[in-house]
């Protein structure tokens, strides 16, 4: 066991993928989970799935939730009721390069992975502060270790959604409350299922559930996984950014050759 049991966490991004696997994990452990997405008749039957658990702050919850209504997201959390954490799963991708710019998506991106999660931040962290006791876990990801090709928009959420962590992180020093920031590689999801490259070490969202729960149960501020990727991506944000340019300009312009 990790530790997890008895705590309550409220789930956002709780549909599908990473987040629904996460779900699933965490009652396993014993953990309530208070989870919401959009779509509620998801929610609904994630609840029933869920291994029964019941703590001190109450069990398992379906909360509807748009994150890109302000007004929503803090009704959301009166509804969701008392939470020992909250973890930011909630995500939005489209492969983009800049040449190509879709800006309806651009701008869904940045409301669902950044300002969706500055939302939630903004209706829970300042209770966890003021009690002195708190979780928070933001779902990020190795793209936003440095800039990539074809992936303007969601690699600066990822980015902006790490520097929110550290922020986070040094706002909440002594207060008692607990921040982390996961940084998976690829996860086999309706999101990566866009990509139309080969994605090393990909890894099912049930592996991936697995790898963040054990991470939540630890000291350390970053969960990144797998090993191989996540060292590969610290190396590259090691490179100088001259020779980081121009590897990548090589790749795309390979890319540009390619029928």
């Amino acid at each position: 066991m990790t530790g997890l049991a008895g705590r309550r966490y409220w789930l956002v991004g709780a549909s599908t993928g990473i987040g629904r696997q996460l779900a699933l994990r965490l009652a396993r452990e014993g953990a309530a989970v208070a989870a919401s997405a959009r779509d509620e008749a998801a929610l609904l039957s994630l609840v029933e799935e869920m291994q029964p658990a019941r703590t001190g702050r109450g069990g398992h919850a379906a909360v509807a939730l748009d994150v890109t209504d302000s007004s929503a997201t803090l009704r959301a959390f009166r509804d969701v009721g008392p939470v020992d954490g909250v973890i930011y799963c909630a995500g939005a991708y489209e492969p983009m390069s800049a040449r190509r710019p879709d800006l309806h998506s651009l701008e869904r991106i940045v409301d669902v992975n950044l300002t969706g999660a500055l939302r939630v931040l903004a209706a829970c962290v300042p209770e966890f502060c003021s009690r002195g006791a708190g979780h928070v876990l933001l779902v990020g990801s190795l793209a936003g270790c440095r800039g990539l090709p074809d992936a303007w928009g969601y690699g600066a959420t990822k980015a902006a959604l790490m520097h929110l962590a550290e922020c986070l992180r040094c706002d909440a020093g002594g207060s008692g409350v607990k921040v982390q920031i996961c940084s998976p590689g690829f996860v086999a999801t309706r999101l990566t299922a866009k990509n139309r490259f080969r994605m090393p070490f990909i890894m099912t969202p049930e592996a991936a559930a697995g790898r963040i729960v054990r991470g939540m149960a630890q000291r350390r501020f970053e969960i990144a996984f797998p090993f191989v990727m996540a060292v590969a991506f610290r190396l590259l944000s090691a490179l100088p950014r001259p020779l980081h340019f121009r590897l990548f300009a090589r790749g795309a312009g390979h890319r540009r050759r390619i029928p």
